[in-house]
């Protein structure tokens, strides 16, 4: 049921409706249970999930909401050597969102415990861990792999990949994708995403996806899927048992990881060593470049927001290509 607030309009003598000072006990309830449900909706939900556990972990620790400095350096000093230091800043930007919302002075501003992490981020900071790309043609050895069979497992995991990789999409939006979502166009689908990370507000992006006419085709695929598991609205990737049936509610977000490692398996590529499911999207990103797809367009389908995250993909596809050394290899 939508809440609704019933305003006094009637004129207060300067010809002005009743200023908000002036609503009743209970319209002020109501309007403060409007106002936490727009500050959550500012938030994504990844991002609260995350602060949550944040919240959680330094609880379980045994610190106290509202913390105080000396507490905070003391939990960062003892996970110094356990967490990497990316972590333990976003944990403190988690404690400083609590401290900010529930009108508390937020300890994460003080100079010193800041130094402290600075600290332990010269002395213990770790390259960022990045997952392997997965090239257009080791995708092609998964499809070729999946192709042999014909169960309703491997055909979900082949349209999976497939529109995961060609429509560039982050995991969660992979999962959370509808029937309701696709328009089928003579060329190829159109995929359209209600939100996205780069698109909190709502207003939608809408993903083209052509048909193929090699060894991939994503449309065809998704569409055999589809047909398999009999699905006609709700969910499209959903989870499958031993016996090949298809549930009713979607696949959860972690498992595209485990679906893409166990393929990578099957199909061969042990060179793969850190794949996960944003090996999809770098993949897009890489495989395009050099098929000759456009900064603009590569960005597009991926939905980035930032040129500099396309930009460090671009460079990477050409780290031996436009290498200084190729001339003197041979290159």
């Amino acid at each position: 049921m939508k809440k609704q607030i019933t305003i006094n309009t009637e004129s207060n003598g300067v010809g002005r409706p009743e200023m908000p000072g002036m609503l009743t006990g209970a319209e002020l309830m109501v309007r403060m249970e409007l106002q936490n449900e727009f500050i959550a909706a500012a938030t994504s939900d990844n991002t609260r999930r995350a602060y949550r556990s944040a919240i959680r972990h330094f609880m379980n620790w045994g610190g106290q909401l509202p913390a105080d400095v000396n507490t905070l350096i003391s939990y960062l000093i003892e996970h110094a050597e356990i967490l990497n230091p990316r972590t333990l800043s976003l944990k403190l930007t988690a404690i400083s969102q609590w401290h900010r919302h529930q009108g508390f002075h937020d300890p994460c501003v003080s100079p010193q415990l800041r130094k402290v992490l600075l600290g332990i981020e010269r002395k213990r900071g770790r390259p960022k861990q990045k997952a392997s790309a997965l090239l257009h043609a080791d995708l092609e050895k998964i499809v070729i792999r999946l192709q042999k069979e014909v169960s309703p497992k491997a055909l979900r995991d082949n349209a999976l990949l497939q529109i995961g990789f060609f429509g560039g999409f982050r995991r969660s939006e992979l999962v959370g994708l509808q029937v309701e979502n696709l328009k089928w166009e003579a060329d190829g689908v159109l995929i359209q995403l209600p939100k996205s990370k780069t698109d909190q507000s709502g207003e939608g992006i809408v993903k083209a996806i052509p048909y193929g006419k090699s060894i991939c085709c994503p449309c065809m695929a998704l569409k055999k899927w589809l047909k398999c598991a009999k699905i006609h609205n709700g969910s499209i990737f959903r989870s499958v048992n031993k016996w090949g049936q298809v549930g009713d509610s979607s696949l959860n977000a972690a498992s595209v990881n485990s679906i893409l490692v166990n393929c990578a398996k099957l199909s061969g590529l042990g060179h793969l060593s850190k794949i996960s499911s944003h090996s999809l999207r770098r993949g897009m990103a890489t495989s395009a470049y050099r098929a000759g797809a456009s900064f603009r367009d590569i960005k597009r389908q991926g939905g980035w927001r930032f040129d500099g995250t396309v930009q460090g993909y671009i460079e990477e596809a050409d780290q031996f290509k436009e290498n200084a050394m190729a001339g003197l290899l041979g290159g």
